[in-house]
This record gives structure tokens, sequence and C-alpha cells, in this order.
């Protein structure tokens, strides 16, 4: 079994000047990773997986923030037709990246593997069906040239409690408060069960699952995309080493849902960081 596991210990003070200060060095990078895409007609798919509130979304608005709208594509789809559901790959197929583009998915063909099985969306055939042939298929793409990065996104139990209930009370977020988000919530173990199986059966050196910790989103967005950067090839490539930094002294302060907190300690930023924005 092939998982990389990243938990960035480097990253535990990370004040919001470092952040941005990151963040920009770590886009003008993904920007030169876009043009050699472009230039030589590669295909990558990002996927990014993990469990309801991990952060998947807003690090996926991270990465493609400031890249060429014409040359990546963002992937979310709905619930599938009853044909889609018995032709699950082909379903992926047509969403995969033309040449010279990037396509990030919001939820992938591993949906199968973990919330169709834990919400019973699909059947046990279909899911031993998918679980029997995915690295079959991962590899005639691979092979084919196509570019894969695996993420699960890992959140404890606890800040999985507190982000949801964020977004029921929310007035900008409560929209993302879905059926299957609340029938989640008491489906904890089962998700675990199904997620170990997947790493189980899928997690292989030519296609690898790299695991953020994601209990802090900001620091989950910048270590994703380093990842990213270090690990695939493109010119005039510029090897970012993680930042070795301590407690950046002053005031520090985050946005949540476009409300400034400022003039914040220390311990109380660590507390609303994972909130923020």
């Amino acid at each position: 079994m092939s998982v990389i596991e990243y938990k960035f210990e480097q990253y535990k003070s990370l004040g919001p000047i470092i952040y941005r200060k990151e963040k920009y060095n770590l886009q003008v990078e993904l920007l030169k990773l876009q043009e050699d895409v472009i230039k030589n007609k590669r295909r990558i798919a990002l996927c990014f997986e993990g469990r309801d509130t991990a952060g998947k979304s807003s690090t996926i608005n991270f990465f493609s923030e400031h890249l060429r709208p014409s040359n990546f594509r963002y992937v979310h789809l709905g619930i599938p037709t009853a044909k889609e559901k018995k032709e699950w790959f082909q379903r992926w197929e047509k969403e995969l990246p033309d040449e010279g583009k990037l396509v990030l998915f919001d939820r992938s063909w591993y949906t199968r593997a973990l919330t169709e099985p834990t919400l019973g969306y699909c059947t046990k055939p279909q899911y031993e069906d998918f679980m029997n042939n995915v690295n079959k298929w991962e590899d005639k793409l691979i092979k084919n040239g196509l570019e894969v990065v695996k993420f699960y996104f890992s959140i404890d139990k606890d800040q999985q409690k507190k982000r949801l209930s964020a977004r029921k009370h929310s007035k900008l977020k409560y929209w993302k408060l879905s059926d299957s988000d609340k029938r989640m919530v008491n489906k904890w173990d089962v998700f675990t069960l199904y997620k170990n199986q997947m790493f189980d059966v899928t997690a292989r050196a030519s296609s690898p699952w790299v695991v953020i910790n994601a209990n802090n989103k900001m620091i989950a967005r910048l270590s994703a995309l380093r990842y990213i950067l270090n690990t695939l090839d493109y010119d005039r490539k510029k090897i970012l080493e993680p930042p070795k930094w301590g407690e950046d002294i002053g005031q520090y302060s985050c946005y949540i849902e476009g409300v400034l907190f400022e003039n914040l300690t220390y311990e109380q930023y660590k507390i609303l960081a994972p909130f923020s924005d």
C-alpha cells in the first residue's frame, strides 16, 4: 500500500502574513506548471476526496484562483442517472482533461468507494465491480499519458462537528449542508471502514494516495499545493522548501464569512483559523 501522509508539523505556527507570502510564492509556481501543461500538451487530473467539510472545495478555489480559465476545469458531478450508475467509468472518462489542460475533481470516481457505499447509493455488486477494476482503468489512463494525483483530506471527528454546526448556522453557507451531510454525521465509522478498504486496494506506487491533515484549512491548502509543485516536473521549476519560522510576532487576524477578526492573540487565532474564509 502506498499512502503518502502529510501532517506538516512545520506549519504549526502559521500566521496570516506568512500565509499570504506562502500563497503567493506557490501560486506563481503553479502558473509555471500550467504554462508547461499548455506548451507540452499534458493532461493532469487532480482528485480531491475526503469527508464532508474537509475543505476540498476551498482548496480547489485556492489552486485555481489565478490559473488561465481556458485551460482548467472544475468538475463536481451531481447525482448519477440510472445509466451512469451502471456505466461508472464511462461517466468519468467524459470529464477527463484534454491536451493542455488540468481538471480539478471535487470528488471523483472514488465516490463509488466512499460516499456511495457508506450511504447505500450503490449496490454491493456495483461497489465490488469498481474495486475490482479501478486499478486497471487507472493504469490504462496513466499509460495513455494522463497524470493523476489523488488527495485525501483528513479531519478529526470534533473538527467536522464544528464545521457542520458552523455551516448550519451560516447565512452564507447553510446551503452547503445537504441531506447526505446530515446522514453522514452518524456514519463516521462506516466511512472509515470504506476509506481504509479504498487505501488497501488503490494506494499503489504508480498511483498513491496523498493524505493531507486538513484540521486547519489554510495549512491544508498550502500543503496540497506544495506537494503538487514538488512532485510534478515543469519548466523553470523552483523548489520551494518548507519555511522555517517560529511564531511571528504581532497581532493576528482572519476573515470568517467576510467578517474581519483582528487584534487576536495567537491562541485566539489558532482557535478561529480553521473556520477562516
